[in-house]
C-alpha cells in the first residue's frame, strides 16, 4: 500500500497527480530545481526536495538525485509523470532497486518500447502495420519527404521534416542536439513523412492479472512543431471497423510486451484510412483528461491501484459518455514562429461553467521562465456531443482572463471555430495550411475601442483613484478642454492606436463617435453608433493594459508622447527573440563573413526547444556578440549584418572622407 508518493516531475502534471493523492489520502513529495523554487507544485506538496541547478540535465533528468530525494523524504513510491524520466528504463530500475514502488509499467516493457526503432521491430514481428524506417545515411530523393524523430522520447523534441536532401545533415544535427537536451539520448531515426496524415491514439490500462482496457480513441492531429495543441475523445469520424482495428492493434501491442499501467499506442491514419503504428508511450499522456472525462475515470488513481497490485475494477471498462476536447494554452506567439514568451503571469482565471476543467501548474503572480516547456495550462470541455463540447471550450477560452505573456489563446479559439475543425476535417497539416489566416490581427474597431477604453480608464484612475465600479460621468472635470490623446501599441502585432477624447461637463466625448455610458478605473462601457453596448474590463500592470471583453481580449502597451531615441537599433541588428542560451553559431561565422538572406546564424535554446536566428539580408556580418553558452535576455544584440548595398555605401563614404580630409 502506497502511503507517500514522490512525483519525479514538475508543473501541471505534478499538481494533477497531487490532486488525486489528496483524494486518496496519500502524502506527497515534490522535487524542484532552483528555477522552480517557488513553483505551484512545490507549494502544493506536503514535502519538497531541492535538486540543485536549473537546466533539466542537472535536475529533473538526474535519476540518481530523484531516487535519493525519495529516500530522504521517506517516500515509498515514485510517479514519473510525463516527459523527463517517465520512459527511462534505467530510472524505473533504479527506483525498484531502491525498494520503492514504481508507478509505471515493468522495466522490460519500457526497455522494449523506449527506443522507437526497437519498438517498430517488435510491432512488425507482431503483425502491426507500420512505416518502414529509412537509414538517413542512405536516404535518396525518392525517400523524401522524411520525418526525423528522437528514439528516446516524444513531445515534438528532436522532430524535423526534411523535404530537400541537402537539408538532411543540418536537420540531423539539430534533431540530435534537441533530443540530447530533452531526453539525455541523442539517437534519431528517419521514416517516410505522410502528408495529410491524421494522428489517432488508443489509451490503454493494464493490470498484472491479465486485464487490459482499451479506453477508446483520441484525435491529436492539430499540432505545431509536432507537439499537440488540441486533442479530443473519441476521435471523430471513425466508424466501428477502423475503431475496432485500432483497439485490437493497441491491445496486441500491450500484450506483446507484458504491459501494466497506463500507456498509449499512437497511430498515423493515412488519407486512404490505412493505420500505421507510430509508437507506444509507456506513461500517462498530457491529453489523458479527455479520456477521463468521457469514461468518468481517474487514470492516476487507476495507475496507483495497479502499482499496488490490484486488478482493474472490472473485466471491461465503463461505457463512454459524450465528447471531450482539450486545448493547450501556451505562452508563445504563433504569428512569429511560435516564439515562447516569458514573464509574470498576473492573472489566470476561467469562467466556472459546468463541464470545464482547468489543469495548470501556475497561479496568479507566478512567473513563466525560460527553462521548461511554455505550456501554461490545459483547458478541457466535456459535453453530450462534439458540437457542444467544442462550443463550450471556445467560449470558455474567449471569456478567460489571462494577463501576462503573449499566449496562443486567440489561435485556440479561432482553431475551434474553423470550418475544417468543426467538420472534423483533421490532419497534421492543419496549421501549415491555415496559420496565416488564424493569426491575422483583429479588425480595426476592436483594438481601437479597446485602446479608447484603456485611455478612459487611465484618466478615471488619475482623477478619482483606483477602485472598482463605474464613475459618475458628472464627476469629470466641469469644464471643456482641448482633446486629450493617448497612444497604445497592441501586442504582439505592434499596431499603434490613438485614443482621443474631450472632457466636457457631461463626461468624456471620444473623437471617434462612441458614446461613453460609464468610465471607471477598472471598467468602461461604450455605446457604438449602431446602438450596441460594449463592456470593457481593464487591468493595468506597469505600462501594459489588459482589456477583456465578451468576445475577445487585448494587450496594450502605453506609449510615451515622444519616441525615445535610445529605442533605435542599428540597421541589420539581430536581436534575441526570447531569453535563452546560445547553443551554437554557424560554422566559421566571424566579423567579415559573407552571409545570405535567411541563412541560420545562431541557435538559441529556450523552453527545451531550439530556435534559429536567421540573417535578415544578404551581406556581411559586421559584429558578432554571441558565443555558445552565453545566456541572453530578450532583445539582446546577438550580431549585426550589413547588406551589400550598405557596405558599398559605407566604403564610398570612407573614400570620400579620405579624399576630403585636409592635407597637413
Amino acid at each position: 500500500m502506497i502511503s507517500t508518493l514522490l512525483v519525479a516531475n514538475r508543473g501541471e502534471i505534478a499538481c494533477r497527480i497531487f490532486r488525486t493523492c489528496r483524494a486518496l489520502g496519500i502524502a506527497t513529495v515534490a522535487v524542484y530545481s532552483d528555477a522552480d523554487a517557488d513553483a505551484l507544485h512545490v507549494r502544493e506538496a506536503d514535502t519538497a526536495v531541492r535538486l540543485p541547478g536549473a537546466a533539466p540535465a542537472d535536475t529533473y533528468l538526474r535519476g540518481d538525485l530523484v531516487v535519493r530525494a525519495a529516500l530522504a523524504a521517506g517516500a515509498d513510491a515514485v510517479h514519473p509523470g510525463y516527459g523527463f524520466l517517465s520512459e527511462s528504463a534505467g530510472f524505473a530500475r533504479a527506483v525498484r532497486d531502491a525498494g520503492l514502488v514504481w508507478v509505471g509499467p515493468p522495466v522490460k516493457a519500457i526497455e522494449l518500447m523506449a527506443s522507437k526503432t526497437r519498438a517498430k521491430e517488435l510491432m512488425a514481428a507482431a503483425g502491426v502495420p507500420l512505416l518502414a524506417p529509412v537509414a538517413p545515411e542512405r536516404a535518396t530523393a525518392d525517400d523524401l519527404p522524411l520525418l526525423l524523430k528522437a528514439a528516446a522520447g516524444g513531445g515534438g523534441r528532436g522532430m524535423r521534416i526534411v523535404r530537400e536532401l541537402a537539408d538532411l545533415p543540418a536537420e540531423l544535427t539539430a534533431a540530435t542536439a534537441e533530443a540530447t537536451a530533452a531526453f539525455g539520448d541523442g539517437e534519431v531515426f528517419a521514416e517516410p513523412y505522410v502528408e495529410r496524415g491524421r494522428h489517432v491514439e488508443v489509451q490503454l490500462m493494464a493490470d498484472a492479472h491479465g486485464g487490459v482496457w482499451a479506453l477508446g480513441t483520441r484525435d491529436c492531429s492539430l499540432q505545431r512543431r509536432h507537439q499537440k495543441v488540441i486533442e479530443e475523445a473519441p476521435a471523430p469520424g471513425l466508424d466501428d471497423g477502423p475503431r475496432t482495428r485500432l483497439h485490437d492493434a493497441a491491445v496486441a501491442a500491450a500484450r506483446a510486451v507484458g504491459y501494466q499501467g497506463a500507456g498509449t499506442v499512437e497511430f498515423l491514419l493515412a488519407a486512404d484510412g490505412r493505420p500505421y503504428f507510430l509508437e507506444m508511450n509507456t506513461r500517462l499522456q498530457v491529453e489523458h483528461p479527455v479520456t477521463e472525462a468521457v469514461y468518468g475515470l481517474d487514470l492516476v488513481a487507476l495507475q496507483l491501484r495497479i502499482a499496488e497490485g490490484e486488478p482493474l475494477p472490472s473485466p471491461a471498462p465503463p461505457a463512454p459518455q459524450g465528447h471531450a476536447v482539450e486545448a493547450r494554452l501556451y505562452a508563445e506567439d504563433p504569428a512569429h514562429d511560435w516564439q515562447p514568451q516569458t514573464g509574470p503571469l498576473h492573472t489566470l482565471r476561467l469562467p466556472g461553467e459546468p463541464g470545464i476543467r482547468l489543469d495548470t501548474g501556475y497561479t496568479d503572480g507566478d512567473t513563466i521562465g525560460v527553462h521548461y516547456d511554455p505550456m501554461i495550462a490545459k483547458v478541457i470541455a466535456h459535453a453530450p456531443t462534439r458540437t457542444e463540447a467544442v462550443r463550450l471550450l471556445a467560449r470558455a477560452l474567449e471569456r478567460a482572463r489571462i494577463h501576462g505573456p503573449v499566449t496562443n489563446r486567440e489561435l485556440l479559439v479561432r482553431s475551434l471555430r474553423h470550418p475544417d475543425f468543426l467538420a472534423a476535417r483533421l490532419d497534421t497539416g492543419f496549421y501549415d495550411r491555415h496559420l496565416n489566416a488564424l493569426t491575422t490581427g483583429p479588425g480595426e474597431d476592436g483594438p481601437r475601442r479597446a485602446a479608447l477604453a484603456a485611455a478612459l480608464a487611465d484618466a478615471a484612475a488619475r482623477q478619482h483613484g483606483p477602485g472598482p465600479g463605474p464613475v459618475r460621468l458628472g464627476a469629470w472635470r466641469n469644464i471643456s478642454s482641448q482633446p486629450r490623446t493617448k497612444r497604445y501599441r497592441t501586442e504582439p502585432d505592434g499596431t499603434e492606436h490613438r485614443a482621443a477624447y474631450r472632457t466636457t461637463r457631461t463626461g468624456p466625448v471620444p473623437e471617434t463617435g462612441e458614446h461613453v455610458i460609464a468610465a471607471g478605473p477598472d471598467r468602461v462601457t461604450l455605446e457604438t453608433g449602431d446602438g450596441l453596448t460594449h463592456h470593457y474590463d481593464i487591468a493595468v500592470h506597469g505600462d501594459t493594459a489588459y482589456v477583456d471583453t465578451a468576445t475577445g481580449s487585448y494587450v496594450l502597451t502605453a506609449l510615451p508622447r515622444f519616441t525615445d531615441p535610445t529605442d533605435r537599433t542599428e540597421p541589420g541588428s539581430l536581436l534575441a527573440p526570447m531569453p535563452g542560451t546560445v547553443v551554437r553559431v554557424a560554422e566559421g561565422l566571424a566579423p567579415g563573413t559573407a552571409v545570405t538572406a535567411g541563412q541560420p546564424l545562431i541557435w538559441l535554446e529556450a523552453m527545451k526547444m531550439e530556435h534559429r536566428v536567421l540573417a535578415p539580408a544578404s551581406g556581411t556580418l559586421t559584429a558578432l556578440h554571441a558565443a555558445p553558452g552565453l545566456q541572453v535576455e530578450v532583445g539582446a544584440l546577438l550580431a549585426v549584418v550589413q547588406d551589400a548595398q550598405s557596405v558599398v555605401q559605407d566604403a564610398q563614404t570612407v573614400v570620400q572622407d579620405v579624399q576630403e580630409e585636409p592635407k597637413p
